[in-house]
C-alpha cells in the first residue's frame, strides 16, 4: 500500500511536468492553430538555461526564473521574426519552419554544450525525503508537484482574471472576432507564443534534477506533450492539465506491474479515448 501511495505521488509530480508543458503547447496551439513543433527544443533550452545559471552560483529559484524567461524571449523572437512573417502562407511553411527551428536550436546547444548530457543535484533544502510515518516522500517531488500547480495557478489567473488574459481566451476560441473588435492580434499571438515557450523552458527546468537534459532530451517530452494536448482536447487549456496528471499518474501506477510498458500506455488511453470521443476529455472542436 505504502509502494502504491508512492506511486501516485510520483505520478502527481510528473503529471504536473507533462501539465505544464502541454499547457504551453496548448495556448500556442489555440492562438496559432499550428502544432509548436519547436516545443521540445525549448525544453531543452530551459533546462540549459537553469544548469548554466546553478553553475555559476544562482539559487534554483532564480535559475528556474531564468528557464521560464530564456525560453519566453527565444519564443517571441520566434513568433515576431518568424511565424509572423508566414501568417499569410501556408499552413505547411509554420509547420516546416517551426520543424527546421527545432533543429537548428538542437545543434547550437550541441555546440555550446557538446552531446555530453548534464545534470543537476537539487538544493540541500530540497534533497532527501520526509518521513510521513508510513512512507518516505521525496522533497524534490513535492516540489515539483507544487511549482507546477502554482504555475498553472498563475496562468489560469492571467487568463481568467486579466484583460489581456481575456484578449487570449478570445483568441484561441474566437479569433476573427478579436480582429473585428480591433485588437491588435500580432502582439496578442507573439504574447501568447512567448508565454507557451516559457512554460516550456520552465517543464525544462524543473525536470533538470529529475531526467537531466542532452540537446534532444525535449523530444519525448514533446510528443508526451502532444499525447496530452489530443487526449485533453484541442483547444482546451484545462483539458491539458487534466489529462497531463492523468497520463503521469497513470503511467507511474503502471511501472508497478509492467514498467516496460509505462510508455505504451500513454499511448492506449489516448487511443482509447480518441476512439470514445474524437474531441477528448474537454474539447470542443
Amino acid at each position: 500500500m505504502n509502494l502504491v501511495a508512492a506511486q501516485i505521488v510520483n505520478g502527481l509530480a510528473i503529471g504536473m511536468l507533462y501539465a505544464v508543458m502541454a499547457l504551453g503547447l496548448s495556448i500556442i496551439k489555440g492562438l496559432l492553430n499550428v502544432p509548436n513543433f519547436a516545443h521540445g527544443a525549448l525544453f531543452a533550452v530551459g533546462a540549459y538555461v537553469c544548469y548554466t545559471l546553478s553553475t555559476i552560483g544562482a539559487p534554483f529559484a532564480v535559475a528556474l526564473i531564468g528557464a521560464f524567461s530564456g525560453a519566453a524571449l527565444l519564443g517571441f523572437l520566434i513568433e515576431r521574426f518568424g511565424i509572423a512573417n508566414l501568417t499569410g502562407g501556408s499552413y505547411l511553411l509554420q509547420v516546416l519552419f517551426l520543424f527546421g527551428t527545432a533543429l537548428v536550436i538542437e545543434q547550437i546547444l550541441v555546440l555550446i554544450y557538446g552531446t555530453t548530457g548534464v545534470s543537476l543535484v537539487p538544493p540541500a533544502m530540497l534533497g532527501g525525503a520526509m518521513d510521513l510515518g508510513f512512507m518516505f516522500l521525496p522533497r524534490y517531488l513535492v516540489f515539483c508537484a507544487l511549482v507546477g500547480a502554482f504555475s498553472i495557478v498563475a496562468v489560469w489567473l492571467l487568463i481568467e482574471k486579466t484583460r489581456i488574459g481575456s484578449s487570449i481566451r478570445a483568441g484561441i476560441e474566437r479569433r476573427e472576432m478579436v480582429q473585428c473588435l480591433g485588437i491588435d492580434i500580432g502582439t496578442l499571438l507573439t504574447l501568447g507564443f512567448a508565454l507557451g515557450a516559457g512554460m516550456a523552458g520552465l517543464a525544462g527546468g524543473i525536470a533538470l534534477p529529475l531526467l537531466g537534459a542532452n540537446a534532444t532530451s525535449g523530444n519525448d517530452m514533446m510528443a508526451i506533450a502532444f499525447v496530452v494536448l489530443v487526449l485533453g482536447g484541442l483547444g482546451s487549456l484545462y483539458g491539458a492539465v487534466a489529462a497531463g496528471i492523468l497520463i503521469g499518474v497513470a503511467q507511474s501506477l503502471t511501472t508497478l506491474v509492467a514498467p516496460s510498458a509505462s510508455t505504451l500506455l500513454i499511448y492506449v488511453i489516448m487511443t482509447v479515448v480518441l476512439l470514445i470521443g474524437p474531441k477528448g476529455l474537454f474539447g470542443e472542436r
